[in-house]
Protein backbone atom coordinates (compact mmCIF):
# COMPACT_ATOMS: atom_id res chain seq x y z
CA UNK A 1 0.00 0.00 0.00
CA UNK A 2 1.24 3.54 -0.69
CA UNK A 3 1.26 6.27 1.69
CA UNK A 4 0.45 9.98 1.30
CA UNK A 5 1.66 12.56 4.18
CA UNK A 6 -1.44 14.75 5.67
CA UNK A 7 -0.31 16.50 8.90
CA UNK A 8 2.10 13.95 10.44
CA UNK A 9 -0.25 11.06 9.53
CA UNK A 10 0.48 8.52 7.18
CA UNK A 11 -2.59 7.85 5.22
CA UNK A 12 -3.26 4.68 2.61
CA UNK A 13 -3.09 5.99 -0.38
CA UNK A 14 -6.76 3.88 -1.04
CA UNK A 15 -9.45 4.54 1.42
CA UNK A 16 -12.66 2.41 1.82
CA UNK A 17 -15.98 4.26 0.92
CA UNK A 18 -18.93 2.95 2.89
CA UNK A 19 -21.71 3.99 0.54
CA UNK A 20 -22.05 0.61 -1.16
CA UNK A 21 -21.16 -2.02 0.93
CA UNK A 22 -22.85 -5.21 0.58
CA UNK A 23 -26.07 -5.97 1.13
CA UNK A 24 -28.56 -9.48 1.98
CA UNK A 25 -29.62 -11.27 -0.79
CA UNK A 26 -32.64 -9.67 -1.87
CA UNK A 27 -32.37 -6.93 0.80
CA UNK A 28 -32.79 -3.08 1.08
CA UNK A 29 -29.83 -0.40 0.96
CA UNK A 30 -30.21 -0.14 4.76
CA UNK A 31 -30.20 -4.09 4.74
CA UNK A 32 -26.15 -4.42 4.87
CA UNK A 33 -24.40 -7.50 4.61
CA UNK A 34 -21.99 -7.39 8.19
CA UNK A 35 -20.62 -10.38 7.88
CA UNK A 36 -19.43 -9.63 4.21
CA UNK A 37 -18.49 -5.99 5.55
CA UNK A 38 -16.38 -7.46 8.24
CA UNK A 39 -14.69 -9.55 5.90
CA UNK A 40 -13.90 -6.99 3.97
CA UNK A 41 -12.94 -4.74 6.77
CA UNK A 42 -10.80 -7.42 7.73
CA UNK A 43 -8.75 -7.60 4.35
CA UNK A 44 -8.80 -3.80 4.06
CA UNK A 45 -6.54 -3.46 7.27
CA UNK A 46 -4.37 -6.77 6.29
CA UNK A 47 -3.41 -4.84 3.31
CA UNK A 48 -2.64 -1.55 4.64
CA UNK A 49 -5.78 0.36 4.23
CA UNK A 50 -6.50 2.49 7.13
CA UNK A 51 -8.94 5.14 6.02
CA UNK A 52 -12.82 4.47 6.58
CA UNK A 53 -15.61 6.55 5.11
CA UNK A 54 -19.03 6.42 6.25
CA UNK A 55 -21.58 9.54 5.95
CA UNK A 56 -24.92 9.73 7.93
CA UNK A 57 -27.70 9.30 5.00
CA UNK A 58 -25.37 6.19 3.65
CA UNK A 59 -27.29 3.03 3.39
CA UNK A 60 -30.78 4.41 4.70
CA UNK A 61 -28.73 5.90 7.72
CA UNK A 62 -27.47 2.56 8.55
CA UNK A 63 -23.57 2.69 7.03
CA UNK A 64 -22.31 4.82 9.96
CA UNK A 65 -23.68 2.21 12.91
CA UNK A 66 -22.48 -1.10 10.60
CA UNK A 67 -19.00 0.30 10.03
CA UNK A 68 -18.96 1.43 13.96
CA UNK A 69 -19.60 -1.64 14.72
CA UNK A 70 -17.19 -3.76 12.94
CA UNK A 71 -14.31 -1.49 12.98
CA UNK A 72 -14.48 -1.70 17.16
CA UNK A 73 -12.71 -5.36 16.42
CA UNK A 74 -9.72 -2.99 15.95
CA UNK A 75 -7.69 -0.77 18.21
CA UNK A 76 -8.98 2.90 17.39
CA UNK A 77 -5.09 4.59 16.59
CA UNK A 78 -5.05 1.63 13.71
CA UNK A 79 -7.56 3.63 11.83
CA UNK A 80 -9.18 6.76 10.50
CA UNK A 81 -12.67 7.15 10.53
CA UNK A 82 -14.55 9.63 8.59
CA UNK A 83 -18.06 10.87 8.43
CA UNK A 84 -19.95 14.21 7.38
CA UNK A 85 -22.79 16.39 8.26
CA UNK A 86 -25.83 15.66 6.49
CA UNK A 87 -26.38 19.22 5.43
CA UNK A 88 -27.49 17.93 1.84
CA UNK A 89 -31.18 17.73 3.95
CA UNK A 90 -32.07 21.58 4.72
CA UNK A 91 -33.96 20.54 7.56
CA UNK A 92 -30.82 19.02 9.16
CA UNK A 93 -29.19 22.61 9.35
CA UNK A 94 -30.36 23.69 12.78
CA UNK A 95 -29.66 20.29 14.30
CA UNK A 96 -25.96 20.29 14.34
CA UNK A 97 -25.65 19.36 17.55
CA UNK A 98 -27.43 16.58 18.20
CA UNK A 99 -26.76 14.83 15.00
CA UNK A 100 -22.64 15.10 15.53
CA UNK A 101 -24.30 13.45 19.09
CA UNK A 102 -25.75 10.43 17.44
CA UNK A 103 -23.06 10.36 14.75
CA UNK A 104 -20.26 9.42 17.73
CA UNK A 105 -23.02 6.87 19.62
CA UNK A 106 -23.59 5.17 16.10
CA UNK A 107 -19.71 4.95 15.31
CA UNK A 108 -19.20 4.08 18.85
CA UNK A 109 -16.24 6.42 18.69
CA UNK A 110 -15.35 9.20 20.88
CA UNK A 111 -13.84 11.39 18.60
CA UNK A 112 -13.48 11.65 14.28
CA UNK A 113 -10.71 11.62 12.56
CA UNK A 114 -12.07 13.66 9.93
CA UNK A 115 -15.59 15.12 9.83
CA UNK A 116 -16.86 16.98 6.87
CA UNK A 117 -19.57 19.43 5.43
CA UNK A 118 -21.77 16.44 3.21
CA UNK A 119 -22.14 18.05 -0.15
CA UNK A 120 -21.79 21.53 -0.46
CA UNK A 121 -23.62 23.01 -3.71
CA UNK A 122 -26.11 25.98 -4.76
CA UNK A 123 -28.96 25.43 -2.82
CA UNK A 124 -27.13 24.81 0.90
CA UNK A 125 -24.25 26.58 0.92
CA UNK A 126 -26.38 30.16 1.88
CA UNK A 127 -27.56 28.05 5.20
CA UNK A 128 -24.24 26.01 5.67
CA UNK A 129 -23.13 29.84 6.29
CA UNK A 130 -25.97 31.24 8.04
CA UNK A 131 -24.70 32.14 11.48
CA UNK A 132 -28.42 31.38 13.00
CA UNK A 133 -27.19 28.00 12.63
CA UNK A 134 -23.61 28.33 13.70
CA UNK A 135 -22.64 24.92 12.12
CA UNK A 136 -19.48 26.01 11.81
CA UNK A 137 -19.17 27.28 14.85
CA UNK A 138 -19.81 24.32 16.82
CA UNK A 139 -17.34 21.73 14.48
CA UNK A 140 -14.90 24.33 15.65
CA UNK A 141 -15.42 23.93 19.22
CA UNK A 142 -15.76 20.08 18.68
CA UNK A 143 -12.27 20.33 16.98
CA UNK A 144 -10.75 22.39 20.14
CA UNK A 145 -12.03 19.32 22.13
CA UNK A 146 -10.35 16.82 20.01
CA UNK A 147 -14.00 14.92 19.35
CA UNK A 148 -13.14 16.03 15.88
CA UNK A 149 -9.57 15.90 14.85
CA UNK A 150 -9.53 17.27 10.96
CA UNK A 151 -12.25 19.54 9.66
CA UNK A 152 -13.26 19.03 5.50
CA UNK A 153 -15.97 19.56 3.46
CA UNK A 154 -17.42 17.57 0.59
CA UNK A 155 -18.24 19.50 -2.45
CA UNK A 156 -20.59 18.68 -5.68
CA UNK A 157 -21.26 22.04 -6.42
CA UNK A 158 -20.01 24.19 -9.70
CA UNK A 159 -16.44 26.06 -9.77
CA UNK A 160 -18.28 29.42 -8.54
CA UNK A 161 -19.64 27.54 -5.19
CA UNK A 162 -16.51 25.67 -4.04
CA UNK A 163 -14.48 29.08 -4.61
CA UNK A 164 -16.90 31.40 -2.86
CA UNK A 165 -16.75 28.47 0.26
CA UNK A 166 -13.13 28.25 -0.08
CA UNK A 167 -12.92 32.31 0.02
CA UNK A 168 -15.44 31.99 3.48
CA UNK A 169 -14.08 29.20 5.10
CA UNK A 170 -10.25 28.60 3.35
CA UNK A 171 -8.43 28.90 6.79
CA UNK A 172 -10.88 26.64 9.00
CA UNK A 173 -10.83 23.99 6.19
CA UNK A 174 -8.03 21.22 6.21
CA UNK A 175 -9.24 19.41 2.94
CA UNK A 176 -11.74 18.83 0.04
CA UNK A 177 -13.42 16.09 -1.36
CA UNK A 178 -14.44 16.43 -5.25
CA UNK A 179 -15.66 14.14 -8.12
CA UNK A 180 -12.72 13.93 -9.28
CA UNK A 181 -12.03 11.16 -12.86
CA UNK A 182 -10.76 11.24 -16.49
CA UNK A 183 -14.53 11.77 -17.81
CA UNK A 184 -15.30 14.68 -15.08
CA UNK A 185 -11.91 16.06 -15.89
CA UNK A 186 -13.81 17.71 -18.86
CA UNK A 187 -17.22 16.95 -18.17
CA UNK A 188 -17.59 18.83 -14.87
CA UNK A 189 -14.45 20.67 -15.25
CA UNK A 190 -12.95 18.92 -12.16
CA UNK A 191 -9.10 20.25 -13.71
CA UNK A 192 -10.31 23.66 -12.91
CA UNK A 193 -11.58 22.87 -9.08
CA UNK A 194 -8.27 21.00 -9.09
CA UNK A 195 -6.09 24.36 -9.76
CA UNK A 196 -8.26 26.54 -7.08
CA UNK A 197 -7.73 23.76 -4.47
CA UNK A 198 -4.08 23.79 -4.96
CA UNK A 199 -3.84 27.26 -5.02
CA UNK A 200 -5.48 27.38 -1.90
CA UNK A 201 -2.95 24.59 -0.80
CA UNK A 202 -5.76 22.73 0.13
CA UNK A 203 -5.20 18.57 0.02
CA UNK A 204 -7.78 16.96 -2.54
CA UNK A 205 -10.17 13.80 -1.43
CA UNK A 206 -11.46 12.09 -4.09
CA UNK A 207 -14.77 10.53 -4.69
CA UNK A 208 -16.20 8.70 -7.84
CA UNK A 209 -13.06 7.91 -8.82
CA UNK A 210 -14.22 5.34 -11.58
CA UNK A 211 -17.83 7.07 -11.91
CA UNK A 212 -19.85 4.88 -10.23
CA UNK A 213 -18.45 1.87 -11.57
CA UNK A 214 -18.73 3.48 -15.62
CA UNK A 215 -14.81 3.34 -16.15
CA UNK A 216 -14.58 0.07 -14.54
CA UNK A 217 -15.50 -1.51 -18.06
CA UNK A 218 -14.89 0.08 -21.22
CA UNK A 219 -15.58 -0.48 -25.08
CA UNK A 220 -14.07 -2.92 -26.33
CA UNK A 221 -12.19 -0.22 -28.83
CA UNK A 222 -11.03 1.59 -26.43
CA UNK A 223 -10.34 -1.19 -24.06
CA UNK A 224 -7.57 -2.16 -26.56
CA UNK A 225 -6.29 1.20 -27.15
CA UNK A 226 -5.20 1.01 -23.08
CA UNK A 227 -3.93 -2.21 -23.15
CA UNK A 228 -1.63 -0.86 -25.95
CA UNK A 229 0.04 1.04 -23.81
CA UNK A 230 0.05 -1.16 -20.51
CA UNK A 231 -1.08 -4.29 -21.32
CA UNK A 232 -0.85 -5.89 -17.69
CA UNK A 233 -2.88 -3.15 -16.47
CA UNK A 234 -6.30 -3.60 -15.92
CA UNK A 235 -9.43 -1.08 -16.62
CA UNK A 236 -10.27 0.25 -13.39
CA UNK A 237 -6.73 0.66 -12.57
CA UNK A 238 -6.20 3.42 -15.05
CA UNK A 239 -9.15 5.45 -13.16
CA UNK A 240 -6.39 5.06 -10.24
CA UNK A 241 -3.62 5.80 -12.02
CA UNK A 242 -4.60 9.10 -13.76
CA UNK A 243 -5.53 10.04 -10.34
CA UNK A 244 -1.94 9.32 -9.55
CA UNK A 245 -1.04 11.70 -12.02
CA UNK A 246 -2.74 14.83 -10.35
CA UNK A 247 -1.31 17.27 -8.44
CA UNK A 248 -2.23 17.50 -5.21
CA UNK A 249 -4.70 14.07 -4.76
CA UNK A 250 -4.01 13.03 -1.16
CA UNK A 251 -6.82 10.34 -0.96
CA UNK A 252 -8.61 8.17 -3.27
CA UNK A 253 -12.17 6.61 -1.91
CA UNK A 254 -13.43 3.95 -3.73
CA UNK A 255 -17.08 2.99 -3.00
CA UNK A 256 -16.41 -0.74 -2.71
CA UNK A 257 -19.26 -3.28 -2.57
CA UNK A 258 -17.88 -6.85 -2.85
CA UNK A 259 -14.32 -8.16 -1.76
CA UNK A 260 -13.51 -9.30 -5.31
CA UNK A 261 -13.04 -5.49 -6.09
CA UNK A 262 -11.88 -4.65 -2.95
CA UNK A 263 -8.62 -7.11 -3.77
CA UNK A 264 -8.24 -5.67 -7.50
CA UNK A 265 -8.14 -2.07 -6.04
CA UNK A 266 -5.98 -2.74 -3.46
CA UNK A 267 -3.68 -4.20 -5.57
CA UNK A 268 -3.03 -1.46 -8.02
CA UNK A 269 -2.52 0.60 -4.98
CA UNK A 270 0.50 -1.29 -3.98
CA UNK A 271 2.63 1.15 -6.13
CA UNK A 272 2.29 4.46 -7.51
CA UNK A 273 2.66 4.86 -11.04
CA UNK A 274 1.70 7.75 -12.76
CA UNK A 275 0.82 8.28 -16.58
CA UNK A 276 3.31 9.36 -18.53
CA UNK A 277 2.63 12.24 -21.24
CA UNK A 278 1.75 10.14 -24.21
CA UNK A 279 -0.22 7.70 -22.12
CA UNK A 280 -2.43 10.61 -20.62
CA UNK A 281 -2.94 11.79 -24.27
CA UNK A 282 -4.45 8.80 -25.25
CA UNK A 283 -6.12 8.34 -22.12
CA UNK A 284 -7.79 11.92 -22.85
CA UNK A 285 -8.88 10.25 -26.16
CA UNK A 286 -10.95 7.33 -24.76
CA UNK A 287 -12.69 10.16 -22.73
CA UNK A 288 -13.27 12.09 -25.44
CA UNK A 289 -14.65 9.33 -27.05
CA UNK A 290 -17.33 8.40 -24.82
CA UNK A 291 -18.74 11.95 -24.53
CA UNK A 292 -21.54 13.24 -26.81
CA UNK A 293 -21.82 16.62 -25.39
CA UNK A 294 -22.83 20.48 -26.97
CA UNK A 295 -19.25 22.28 -27.50
CA UNK A 296 -20.74 25.56 -25.99
CA UNK A 297 -17.81 28.11 -25.47
CA UNK A 298 -20.06 30.41 -23.18
CA UNK A 299 -19.52 33.40 -25.56
CA UNK A 300 -22.54 34.53 -23.76
CA UNK A 301 -23.84 35.69 -26.76
CA UNK A 302 -26.99 33.67 -26.41
CA UNK A 303 -27.95 35.22 -22.86
CA UNK A 304 -28.58 38.64 -24.53
CA UNK A 305 -31.41 37.47 -26.37
CA UNK A 306 -33.15 35.21 -24.21
CA UNK A 307 -36.16 36.82 -23.13
CA UNK A 308 -36.30 35.22 -20.18
CA UNK A 309 -33.28 35.91 -19.41
CA UNK A 310 -31.90 32.45 -18.95
CA UNK A 311 -28.17 31.04 -17.91
CA UNK A 312 -27.72 29.07 -21.14
CA UNK A 313 -24.11 28.33 -20.83
CA UNK A 314 -24.27 26.92 -17.39
CA UNK A 315 -27.76 24.88 -18.66
CA UNK A 316 -25.98 23.81 -21.58
CA UNK A 317 -22.75 22.63 -19.38
CA UNK A 318 -25.45 20.74 -16.94
CA UNK A 319 -27.00 19.26 -19.90
CA UNK A 320 -23.98 17.88 -20.92
CA UNK A 321 -23.71 15.78 -18.17
CA UNK A 322 -27.22 14.66 -18.48
CA UNK A 323 -26.62 13.66 -21.68
CA UNK A 324 -23.65 11.00 -19.81
CA UNK A 325 -25.80 10.42 -17.15
CA UNK A 326 -28.68 12.01 -15.31
CA UNK A 327 -27.53 12.25 -11.94
CA UNK A 328 -29.36 13.42 -8.87
CA UNK A 329 -26.42 15.93 -8.47
CA UNK A 330 -27.34 17.45 -11.84
CA UNK A 331 -30.93 17.27 -10.45
CA UNK A 332 -29.94 18.98 -7.43
CA UNK A 333 -27.88 21.85 -9.14
CA UNK A 334 -30.87 22.43 -11.29
CA UNK A 335 -33.40 22.42 -8.32
CA UNK A 336 -31.05 25.16 -6.94
CA UNK A 337 -31.69 27.68 -9.54
CA UNK A 338 -35.55 29.73 -9.39
CA UNK A 339 -38.23 27.66 -11.29
CA UNK A 340 -38.19 30.53 -13.84
CA UNK A 341 -34.36 30.20 -14.59
CA UNK A 342 -35.01 26.03 -15.47
CA UNK A 343 -34.61 24.32 -18.73
CA UNK A 344 -38.20 23.86 -18.51
CA UNK A 345 -39.00 27.62 -18.67
CA UNK A 346 -37.25 28.28 -22.13
CA UNK A 347 -40.42 29.22 -24.60
CA UNK A 348 -38.67 27.64 -27.76
CA UNK A 349 -38.42 31.03 -29.05
CA UNK A 350 -34.81 30.17 -31.08
CA UNK A 351 -33.62 33.90 -30.35
CA UNK A 352 -30.30 32.33 -28.85
CA UNK A 353 -29.65 30.21 -32.04
CA UNK A 354 -29.88 33.16 -34.35
CA UNK A 355 -27.25 34.60 -32.49
CA UNK A 356 -24.97 31.09 -31.80
CA UNK A 357 -21.87 31.22 -33.52
CA UNK A 358 -21.52 27.36 -32.81
CA UNK A 359 -25.13 26.78 -34.37
CA UNK A 360 -26.39 24.95 -31.46
CA UNK A 361 -29.96 23.85 -31.40
CA UNK A 362 -30.83 25.39 -27.95
CA UNK A 363 -34.07 25.34 -27.69
CA UNK A 364 -34.22 21.24 -28.77
CA UNK A 365 -31.18 20.74 -25.86
CA UNK A 366 -33.89 22.64 -23.55
CA UNK A 367 -36.61 20.47 -23.70
CA UNK A 368 -34.71 17.44 -23.71
CA UNK A 369 -33.18 18.97 -20.98
CA UNK A 370 -36.07 19.12 -18.95
CA UNK A 371 -37.51 15.80 -19.85
CA UNK A 372 -34.75 14.58 -18.39
CA UNK A 373 -35.03 15.76 -15.65
CA UNK A 374 -38.28 14.21 -15.00
CA UNK A 375 -37.02 10.67 -15.10
CA UNK A 376 -35.54 9.42 -12.19
CA UNK A 377 -32.12 9.56 -11.55
CA UNK A 378 -29.24 7.60 -10.92
CA UNK A 379 -26.20 8.11 -8.75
Amino acid sequence: MIYKDFKNKKLSGLGLGAMRLPIVEGGSDAQIDEEQTARMVEYAMDHGINYFDTAYGYHDGQSESVMGKVLSRYPRESYYLATKFPGYDLSNMDKVESIFEEQLKKCGADYFDFYLFHNVYEKNIDPYMDEKYGIMEYLLKQKEAGRIRHLGFSCHGRYDTLKRFLDTYGKELEFCQIQLNYLDWKLQDAKAKVDLLNEYKIPIWVMEPLRGGKLAVLSEENTEKLRACRPDENIPAWGFRFLQSVPGVTMVLSGMSDLEQLMENTATFAEEKPLTAEEMEVLTEVADSMLDILPCTACRYCTSHCPKKLDIPTLLSLYNESRFNTTIITQMAVEAMPEDKRPSACVGCRSCEAVCPQMLKISEAMKDFAEKLEQPAGL
